[in-house]
């Protein structure tokens, strides 16, 4: 099934376009199934480009008709699009098409989401608008008339004119067409103004239908935030005079950054204290931030293709994750990305998806965004801006910005910049682009003499593709302490380029404890086996908050392991080290709630599986709620005290110190829980006056099997909240017991609010069966097969959110013969539907490694 056919598109092979284009005018003529959009596209032949046929991308259009220079043309079919002959010189292209947004459920391209016409573009959209170019190198100007009796008419840029059943916009900055936006839709506005500090007056909105204007002012703040942020930090100022935000119920990603108008999926912006937890405000946050940052990185330098994705997305995740962590605490902030990372890149980078940060090649572009180009792709910024300096980092994005406005930029110019900025030789860094999988670092310590000398070791495992691995450069944070504690050699980044290196620390009288890895200072595992001594004097005495808080996780991921496999092991070290650390009110709240958070059901298994052992997911869903149970039993009285003390009084507040409370509490609600029946919890969930306490103790009152009557109660409260009722749908989908996983998803997909084809609804149920992993993984094989025959409903209907969701299936080659048969079963079962979408038949092969 290798490719499914489908013609596979490689880096290698990338050719500038034929022409350049100096002016794009679009007018929209719109109507449910019969939208006419009429184009006028000025052309000039692109003198670096090497002579071929004029081609324009078009899927899914009907061409009423098609003019060069005022004269009727009739192009020819081609696969992807049209072919035509054209001038030699300057020319202007026209054409009108007919397509149906009503019928477009791919949500690519112009559709509609209950009555409101949107599009999204970014990858490969556009080309299911009209006929064009569609490619990330080719940009220009567009001015779009939108012709309607809709009352709210948006698109790109400024707006110039309006009338009754009309509206003209302009964008004066080049863009891709990936970028283009367009919006009409019965929508009112939460409108704000915000300053630039060269003195632009731009106008700010958040649209949304009637009833959602009481969800945005969170959402406004969080802009005008980043907005003088990004005007600070890196010195990048707004350059139009609107800037729009339009939330849309049908959205297949987070949000995109359309030039002056972005587009979110509701869940992304949207937020109320009733409505929305802790959580949501943190992701909003950073969601609202990440769009607004890519009007430089991403749209006033875009990527020259495909493969440099990881150009616009790694940096702007790198710089939304900065954003938040200055907004709230940088400490819990880092911790956060990392789990986030090891949870999803980490699982992709070691199985059959792995993929180098920047591609070589791909059948479906859509497949590609990834972990790895945004996390990962982020995590290879930090190590840049670690090795160069801050000052380093600072003039290179200087320069960055300065030389490549305007531009479609490549990773070579990316890592150009760094040269000429700093004068360092980046080559070997460069691998960290073209080298998948994620390398695992050998420690070995010796003491002699005063002197402490640490040897570390580098080895990248094979991956589809890349059967050898190269050295990589790897900046690796180290701080030593005493046996007393006390720091004796503060943070030091120790640059890791051979296979075997050593490092040697002078005149330290008593053998140091090294705390390796700070900061998490490059996305590597390390191999580095300490006893529960040692992880405990860390846990109690590092500096570096993420190296405290690994140390911890690794004292209980190790006592899991060994309950996991039957093996006795001493845990008071554990209990003590976690009961000290809770204890201690000079610690952020928040990072004493991720303390109490145990490693997950999925990490487990694949600690497991990478110690040559096949991880059994009942086995270790019952091993970590027995030592849950435990934690509860022996550190019930610290619980108990934090959960009363952590009460934050006054209205509720979505700030950082406000959540960091409620997340302890309700770390230590969710113990104290499994010893009380519940009380604890139905207390709260009676009284709560916020969605982030009423959720937590709904989920607690589901951990014991006790949540009957509350959720009957949280649906009939939020049954007309669409976005509250897919918490309530993930929910109980993500936490059914193994045992009845099947039954309960079987009643939530019949459930009358089961929007199958909405991707937030699709995403909450089957997402939460994939998060669900003893339930998804039970020895039956029905999570498998009810997967499976969703996805290949879904398939016709939205190919996209099919093959993301097809990823639940990557780690299939770590667990036992039977449970692999079934697998295997259920993905050829999907590959062998008539007509299986480009998308999820790239997805299928690639995970079944044929």
């Amino acid at each position: 099934m290798k490719d499914a056919g489908q013609r596979r598109i490689h880096l290698a092979d990338y050719r500038p376009f034929s022409h350049r284009i100096t002016q794009v005018s679009l007018t929209f003529r719109l109507a449910p199934e019969a939208t006419r959009v009429i184009s006028k596209i000025a052309f000039e032949p692109n003198p670096g480009a090497e002579p071929g046929p004029f081609f324009l991308h078009g899927e899914e259009l009907r061409l009423v008709g098609a003019r060069i220079d005022g004269r009727d043309v009739t192009p020819e079919p081609a696969e992807g699009g049209i072919t035509c002959a054209v001038p030699e010189g300057p020319f202007v292209w026209e054409a009108e098409v007919e397509i149906s947004p009503a019928t477009n459920t791919a949500l690519e391209g112009l559709y509609m989401s209950n009555g409101m016409y949107c599009t999204q573009c970014e990858a490969e959209g556009f080309r299911k608008i009209t006929y064009y170019p569609d490619r990330p190198d080719v940009m220009a100007p567009f001015d779009v008339r939108i012709e309607s009796d809709l009352p709210v008419l948006l698109s790109n840029g400024n707006p110039v004119a309006s009338g009754p059943g009309w509206a003209e916009w302009e964008d004066p900055w080049p863009k891709p067409a990936y970028l283009f936006a367009l919006v009409a839709g019965d929508l009112v506005n939460h409108p704000d103004r915000f300053t630039t500090r060269s003195g632009r007056d731009v106008a700010l909105n958040i649209w949304v239908r009637q009833g959602d204007l009481g969800k945005c002012a969170f959402g406004m703040d969080a802009l005008k935030r980043a907005m003088v942020w990004d005007e600070r930090v890196y010195g990048r100022e707004y350059d139009l005079d609107v800037f729009n935000i339009v939330a849309v119920d049908d959205f297949n990603m987070g949000a995109m950054e359309n030039k002056g108008l972005n587009i979110f999926n509701a869940s992304a912006v949207l937020a109320s204290p009733q409505t929305a937890t802790d959580a949501n405000f943190e992701r909003i946050e950073s969601i609202i931030a990440h769009e607004y940052f890519h009007n430089w990185t991403g749209n006033r330098i875009t990527c020259r293709d495909w493969f440099q994705l990881c150009l616009k997305e790694g940096l702007t995740v790198f710089r939304d994750q900065q954003f938040s962590g200055d907004e709230r605490s940088r400490a819990v902030q880092r911790i956060n990305d990392v789990l986030a990372l090891r949870a999803r890149q980490f699982r992709e980078d070691n199985g059959p998806l792995a993929h180098p940060v920047r591609p070589e090649s791909f059948v479906e572009i859509n497949n590609f965004y990834t972990a790895t180009i945004y996390e990962k792709g982020a995590e290879v910024i930090g190590m840049l801006r670690r090795l160069v300096g801050d000052e380093g980092y600072a003039r290179a994005l200087d320069l960055y910005f300065t030389r490549h406005d305007g531009q479609a930029a490549t990773i070579e110019d990316w890592l150009k910049v760094f040269e000429d900025a700093t004068g360092r030789d980046l080559s070997q860094f460069r691998l960290w682009y073209s080298q998948a999988g994620t390398p695992r670092i050998g420690v070995e310590e010796s003491h002699a003499d005063g002197t402490y000398t640490l040897t570390l070791t580098q080895e990248t495992p094979p991956t589809p593709g890349q059967p050898d691995k190269a050295p990589l450069l790897i900046p690796v944070a180290v701080g030593l302490l005493s046996p007393e504690g006390a720091e004796v050699v503060p943070t030091r980044v120790l640059e890791l380029s051979q296979p075997r290196q050593s490092f040697t620390f002078e005149g330290l009288t008593a053998r140091p404890v090294a705390s390796i890895l700070r900061g998490f200072s490059a996305p590597v595992i390390m191999q580095r086996k300490l006893s529960a001594e040692i992880c405990a004097f860390l846990l109690a005495h590092d500096t570096d908050p993420f190296s405290k808080w690994e140390a911890g996780r690794a004292l209980a991921k190790d006592l899991l392991v060994c309950r996991i496999a039957g093996k006795p092991a001493s845990e008071a070290a554990c209990f003590d080290a976690l009961e000290a650390l809770l204890r201690d009110d000079d610690l952020d709240p928040a990072f004493r709630a991720l303390t109490l958070s145990l490693p997950g059901e999925d990490d487990l298994a694949q600690t497991l599986f990478d110690a040559g052992r096949t991880p059994d997911p009942i086995v270790i869903h019952a091993a970590r709620r027995a030592f849950r149970g435990d934690i509860a039993a022996r550190l019930g009285e610290t619980l108990a005290r934090l959960y009363d003390q952590m009460v934050t009084p006054g209205p509720y507040r979505p700030d950082a110190k406000d959540a960091g409370k409620r997340a302890l509490r309700q770390a230590a609600l969710g113990y104290l829980s499994l010893n009380d029946g519940g009380a604890r919890a139905t207390a709260q969930y009676r009284r709560a006056d916020n969605m982030t306490e009423q959720l937590g103790a709904l989920t607690c009152l589901l951990d014991i099997a006790r949540a009957d009557d509350a959720l009957e109660a949280f649906r009939n409260q939020w049954r007309g909240d669409r976005l509250v009722m897919d918490k309530w749908f993930g929910l109980q989908a993500s936490m059914a017991a193994p045992d009845a996983t099947e039954t309960v998803i079987g009643c939530l997909t019949e459930d009358d609010a089961f929007d199958w084809k909405n991707p937030n609804r699709f995403r909450s149920v089957l997402g939460g069966l994939a998060a669900n992993a003893a339930g998804f993984h039970h020895p039956s094989g029905a999570g498998y097969r009810l997967l499976a025959d969703w996805l290949i409903r879904l398939d016709p209907v939205n190919p996209q959110t099919t093959a993301r969701m097809a990823t639940a299936f990557e780690t299939w080659r770590r667990y036992d013969a039977d449970r692999q048969g079934m697998i295997r079963e259920a993905l050829e079962r999907i590959a062998a539907r008539p007509g299986l979408s480009r998308d999820t038949a790239e997805m299928v092969s690639r995970i079944l490694g044929d």
